[in-house]
């Protein structure tokens, strides 16, 4: 029993020694214009998705997202400062999106990939080593909003985005956590969408 237990001890300390003389070589590939290998893709999606679910185990789901108004300040949310990655109906991904690695990833089917409390806790945190922020600094309303939009995204019609879109401009926008997008952001909004009002004095 000894001598196998000395020969555990000294397979783990010869993996790690080998782990480490490998991360100061430098041969790990981590650019971002080549992909991940498979073993490499599924120690991070498994961990990844893992971590996900248990972070978000504890989280309440608040009643009303299927409210039409929370919608609305959903659309708001994910137009500004989620479409350019993920894209949205009629909206491809932007030019940053393309050349991440992982590929941000298509959300129209996330709502039957993740629980209502999961998608909140990722949008709240962001994933590391992904490109996906965290928008910790907006307030749990807008988030919570966010995830009714998401819900609503599956089967959503370029039209329907675009009718989104307009009934949100329509009322004025909402920015609960005072936060308005950057100068420079622009919405991302399906072909056909009505116009931004830009007029002097005209406020969103």
């Amino acid at each position: 029993m000894r001598n196998f237990l000395a020969g555990i001890f000294l397979t783990l300390v010869l993996v790690a020694v080998g782990g480490v003389v490998f991360i100061y070589s430098g041969l790990f590939d981590i650019a971002a214009s080549n992909p991940h290998s498979a073993v490499v893709g599924w120690v991070l999606e498994t961990a990844r998705n893992r971590s996900i679910e248990v972070q978000a185990a504890g989280i309440s789901v608040p009643q009303g997202l299927d409210d039409p108004a929370k919608v609305l300040i959903g659309t708001e949310h994910f137009a500004a400062h989620c479409a350019v990655c993920h894209g949205a109906p009629g909206v491809p991904k932007g030019d940053i999106a393309r050349g991440l690695n992982p590929q941000p990833l298509d959300l129209t089917h996330s709502a039957s990939h993740y629980s209502p409390s999961e998608l909140f806790w990722i949008v709240k945190h962001g994933i590391r080593m992904t490109g996906m922020p965290s928008w910790g600094d907006h307030s749990d309303e807008e988030l919570w909003a966010t995830v009714s939009f998401l819900k609503k995204l599956p089967g959503m019609t370029e039209q329907d985005y675009a009718k989104l879109i307009a009934a949100s401009r329509a009322q004025g926008g909402h920015h609960h956590d005072g936060h308005e997008p950057e100068p420079g952001t622009a919405v991302a909004e399906p072909p056909g969408a009505p116009a931004h009002d830009k007029t002097p004095g005209h406020h969103h």
